[in-house]
């Protein structure tokens, strides 16, 4: 019978961006078995464990309303290689006892690398869902991540137009195409996860802003976990210097790896201004995010939310592979330079209200399951 027929998808995350692009694709899934379409989704979700605070993660998925993990493969930190390495070692029998028709990678992280090398060695079909981003900055290991998998990939699901022209620049999806993959715009997941959780977050607002002594409007909201910052003291005191003088209080949970480079190098935190907190669920984060006067931030991720809930954002960062925010004027280019993030901060805020989305209207997941299914065996 028609209705009886299954298709494995298998989903390869480890990070907490790429827990929050998962959520909504979850729900897509689920939404399209509860319908009782044809073919039926059996979902299989692996946890590398790349992010590897264990309470974090757990209250992402709570959060996020996300299907328990079939797979918790515990890979923690390290260098690289040895992160790599792990992931490799234990992902491997996962995707041959699972057999997946589609093997689904999120972002570009070293989960994402791994999920794809595996994939691709294992002859698996390969998605990879935000694909085509690119900051040019051939060093970054981001970069690096996301190069290699959209080029082992079958399908690749692009965000923005801007995406889809940077893998026609490579060849990926050509006429011409001699491994004919299959390119889509399909729309930013995360915006989809943004709007279905506005409703949940936003009654958060009020708490937060108590428990951590902000106004509405009246605070700058700072988020720093890159290597390129926090493995480069003058960098790291040049961000911090500047906030000394940021006139607002400068709301900052600190990603643990942050924490700890700060702590083992003695750069002194005892800035007036900065408000250090820990590490906040998404829920949490995303109501400080829509109350910030504006959002300063190394994180693709949160430059495209700081976009999505109009609010003013400054990139410490020499690049980045979102350049739609930076073009509309949503978003500018600091890098780390004091000077240049100061005078960011004292720029006159952007009008939002001309600035349409050029990341999709929120229906991005429906349209990658609308990709997958017609090449999804069964």
């Amino acid at each position: 019978m028609e209705s009886a027929r299954k298709v494995r998808w298998l989903s390869v995350v480890g990070a907490r961006p790429q827990f929050i692009k998962l959520a909504p694709v979850c729900r897509a899934i689920d939404a399209h078995n509860f319908a009782g379409r044809a073919p039926r989704i059996e979902h299989c979700i692996v946890n590398t464990g790349q992010h590897y605070d264990r309470e974090m993660a757990e209250l992402f998925f709570g959060q996020l309303r996300i299907p328990e993990p079939k797979y918790d493969l515990g890979v923690g930190s390290g260098s690289h290689g040895a992160q790599l390495g792990r992931m490799l070692e234990r992902l491997e029998p996962v995707l041959v006892s699972e057999h997946p028709d589609w093997a689904i990678v999120y972002g570009d992280t070293n989960s994402t690398l791994a999920g794809a090398l595996l994939a691709a060695r294992l002859g698996f079909p390969l998605a990879h869902v935000e694909a085509g981003c690119r900051s040019y900055k051939c060093a970054m290991p981001e970069e690096q991540n996301r190069k290699l998998v959209d080029h082992l990939s079958q399908i690749l699901l692009a965000p923005s137009q801007s995406a889809m022209n940077n893998l026609s620049r490579e060849g990926i999806g050509a006429a011409d195409d001699p491994l004919r993959r299959s390119v889509a715009l399909v729309g930013d997941v995360m915006y989809d996860a943004l709007l279905a959780n506005l409703n949940l977050a936003e009654p958060r607002t009020p708490q937060n802003l108590q428990t951590f002594g902000l106004e509405d409007n009246g605070y700058y909201l700072l988020t720093l976990h890159r290597a390129e910052n926090t493995e480069n003291p003058d960098r790291l005191l040049s961000i911090l210097a500047a906030l000394e003088n940021a006139g607002f209080p400068v709301l900052f949970p600190i990603h643990p790896r942050t924490r700890k480079i700060l702590r083992d190098a003695t750069i002194p935190v005892d800035n007036c201004n900065l408000r250090i907190v820990s590490p906040l669920g998404y829920l949490d984060m995303v109501a400080v995010e829509k109350h910030a006067r504006k959002i300063l931030t190394d994180s693709g991720g949160v430059q495209k939310e700081a976009f999505y809930l109009r609010v003013p954002c400054v990139t410490l960062r020499d690049e980045t592979e979102w350049p739609e925010t930076v073009e509309l004027g949503a978003n500018r280019i600091a890098g780390t330079n004091k000077d240049r993030i100061l005078a960011a901060l004292l720029e006159v805020c952007p009008s939002f209200e001309a600035m349409s989305s050029p990341f999709g209207d929120g229906h991005a997941c429906e349209r990658i399951l609308c990709e997958l299914l017609p090449h999804s065996k069964g």
